[in-house]
């Protein structure tokens, strides 16, 4: 077993808070993994360490078989890396085709496949009538759509996609979809983080859950759904209890009178 994400005892404190605490990742090469877990548990978090934003406080992480601590290793898993990060992180006062370049020339791309895959890239996600309006002009649906392209630009072995269908329509969500079953196809990793589990369990071959910085769950889709629904499996391991009724007495009528 090959795996793209190795990491072991992985911990990040802010202050004096435990915001990721010694995770056991192993996500295989040419899995399409979810990540999921409640608000604040820490899967953004994991994903700025993964991808070297952050430093963890302690533990170790292996990514695309390169030590991410050792700065000249994490500079070539980064080479074949793509990421949706949690701000999106854009330029304002650069065009989606500028960001792009700008992009392709940080992944060393010859300006040719950097024009040639940018023309694919903003056609297939509806980008090309607003190629030339400033990324400020963007609304934030527009927004992940050219961070959608920029991570796949330089066609990497590995993306890390934190919300990538969030605020994005439905037809090109489901392009979206489609472009990363493809990458799955052929050999290549995706890690995704979504609070949608629908698309989580239409996609994803495996899944991990985290829950208050702790990786509570492993496996893969079938062995986390068992037998149910992705959604009461992850409700119950989070320690929720699906069958709760959740009302409001004013809405209920119970609402005592003033």
């Amino acid at each position: 077993m090959t795996l793209a994400i190795e990491t072991h005892k992985l911990t990040r404190y802010f202050n004096d808070s435990c915001a990721v605490n010694g995770i056991e990742l192993a996500v295989e090469r040419g899995t399409f993994y979810g990540f999921l877990g409640p608000n604040g548990a820490g899967k953004s978090t994991t994903i700025k360490m993964l991808t070297g934003l952050l430093a963890p406080s302690a533990g170790q992480m292996l990514v695309l078989g390169r030590n991410m601590l050792d700065p000249h290793e994490a500079l070539e898993a980064k080479r074949h890396m793509g990421v949706i990060p949690e701000d999106l992180a854009l330029f304002d006062y650069l065009t989606a085709r500028e960001y792009l370049t700008f992009v392709g020339r940080i992944h060393l791309m010859p300006r040719d496949t950097i024009r040639s895959r940018s023309d694919e890239l903003l056609s297939l996600l509806d980008l090309q009538d607003e190629e030339k309006k400033f990324t400020l002009e963007y609304s934030h649906g527009m927004k992940k759509k050219l961070a959608m392209a920029a991570a796949l630009l330089p066609n990497p072995d590995l993306l890390f996609l934190d919300e990538p269908f969030e605020g994005v329509d439905a037809v090109t969500s489901r392009v979206i979809r489609d472009v990363l079953a493809g990458f799955v196809a052929r050999g290549s990793t995706v890690f995704l983080t979504s609070h949608v589990l629908e698309i989580v369990e239409r996609l994803c071959t495996h899944v991990g859950i985290i829950v208050k910085g702790q990786l509570v769950e492993q496996a893969s889709l079938a062995e986390i759904r068992r037998g149910g629904s992705l959604e009461d499996s992850f409700l119950q391991t989070a320690g929720a209890d699906p069958e709760a009724t959740r009302k409001l007495n004013w809405l209920e009528g119970a609402e005592a009178a003033p």
